[in-house]
């Protein structure tokens, strides 16, 4: 992988093909590797996950790109299509604006009137939940190689919350799993 998860900014901007291999590599050895998300190797075994490189520079640029891919999610079978992976790595570089855009990106689900059939979720290089350090190591859950926005339909979430009982728990159970590796496990993960 070319750009460590860290507090590191991004200098270099990648080829589409490094970004999506960079973001399938974390999904397989982090997101799936920790079980941090039990609902993603199925998705990722059927290869219903869409990866989107944008090459927007600017949040205008990709809110367009945005507005697209969940128009594209929504006319899309899920058999097809389950979930889109929208990697933006020279947009919403600085993790306060990408934080700050969210409230736009949910904005445009209502706007479509895609609200209760699609939401948008967020992984970033230096993404940081409120009140935490920069870092602490539970916000390497949602931890990306580039800044990502996650494309979900809210039905596949509740299939999946019904199948998995304890779907509550995920987010301790992803801070324990975290803790227990730490940084330097984590870091491992990468560099094996």
């Amino acid at each position: 992988m070319n750009t460590p998860m860290n507090n590191n900014a991004q200098k270099t901007v990648p080829s589409d093909a490094q970004a999506v291999a960079d973001t399938v590599e974390w999904l397989e050895k982090a997101v799936i590797g920790l079980n941090l998300c039990p609902f993603a190797k199925a998705v990722h075994v059927k290869q219903q996950i869409r990866y989107q490189v944008s090459h927007a520079t600017d949040a205008e640029g990709l809110l367009q790109e945005l507005v697209s891919e969940l128009e594209l999610l929504a006319e899309t079978s899920p058999e097809k299509i389950e979930t889109t992976l929208l990697i933006h790595p020279q947009a919403l570089t600085d993790f306060m604006d990408f934080n700050d855009f969210l409230e736009v990106a949910d904005a445009a689900v209502e706007a479509l009137q895609l609200d209760g059939i699609l939401q948008v979720a967020s992984f970033h290089p230096d993404y940081k939940f409120d009140e935490t350090h920069a870092d602490d190591i539970e916000n390497f859950s949602n931890r990306s190689p580039w800044p990502t926005l996650h494309l979900i339909r809210e039905a596949s979430i509740d299939a999946a919350v019904e199948a998995f009982p304890d779907a509550a728990d995920i987010y301790e159970r992803n801070i324990e799993t975290l803790q227990r590796l730490g940084h330097a496990g984590w870091k491992k993960l990468f560099t094996a």
